[in-house]
């Protein structure tokens, strides 16, 4: 059983048994929800829809009504900004895929690796995070700092480890083994050398004027 089932059948119980279903397992099921929409549905839509779309030479907006038990029932519209009338609507754009060359004719995606170091990052308020290795470190600050806004800085600044957004929703073909998964189908790719990383957290603390500190040991 997935853990969006059990989810559900623990508050179906708690409102058989007459019992209020606080937030956090209402928060819970929603990001539950809107992985699961992001990391398997956004991909067959986009393998499937885009292609039978093509015909269509004018900008439109399809409205998909998911209710269960129920047949699909999708609506059209030609106001694309209609969105801006729904208060708790999400956009859901899966990243484009990534290309990559093939290994033997190309050096991208090697990454120098120079000594072993630990990585700690200080912020201002005197917490100190130094996981066991670099790739847990840069997890932690991501985690701690905000997934969302280190996600606008990687938009807006297009910041990319191997052509790959540091944060994305798509699981890449090539480097997916190193995407870790920040939860709510993000996932943050970590194939770097500390340096790479270094200079990540710093660019992400210059932004959002964060005054953190980054330390690699010998």
């Amino acid at each position: 059983m997935s853990r969006l089932s059990k989810l559900y059948e623990a508050m179906e119980t708690l409102r058989k048994e007459g019992l209020p279903v606080d937030e956090n397992l209402e928060k819970k099921a929603n990001e539950l929800e809107e992985d699961i929409i992001k990391k398997e549905i956004l991909p067959v839509l986009s393998k499937t829809i885009e292609p039978a779309l093509q015909p269509v030479k004018r900008e439109l907006v399809l409205v998909v009504d998911y209710v269960p038990g129920q047949p699909l029932s999708v609506h059209l519209s030609r106001k694309r900004n209609f969105t801006a009338e729904l208060t708790d609507a999400k956009e859901m754009v899966l990243d484009p895929e990534v290309t990559h060359r093939n290994r033997l004719s190309s050096s991208e995606g090697k990454i120098e690796r120079g000594p072993a170091r630990d990585m700690s990052v200080i912020f201002p308020d005197g917490t100190v995070i130094a996981e066991k290795t670099a790739v847990e470190t840069l997890v932690a600050v991501v985690q701690k700092i905000g997934v969302a806004q280190v996600r606008q800085v990687v938009e807006e600044y297009n910041l990319k480890f191997c052509k790959v957004p540091v944060i994305s929703n798509r699981r890449d073909a090539k480097y997916g083994k190193s995407q870790r998964d920040l939860g709510g189908g993000w996932l943050l790719i970590t194939h770097s050398n500390n340096l790479m990383k270094k200079a990540f957290i710093e660019k992400v603390s210059e932004i959002l004027h964060l005054g953190l500190k980054v330390i690699l040991k010998e």
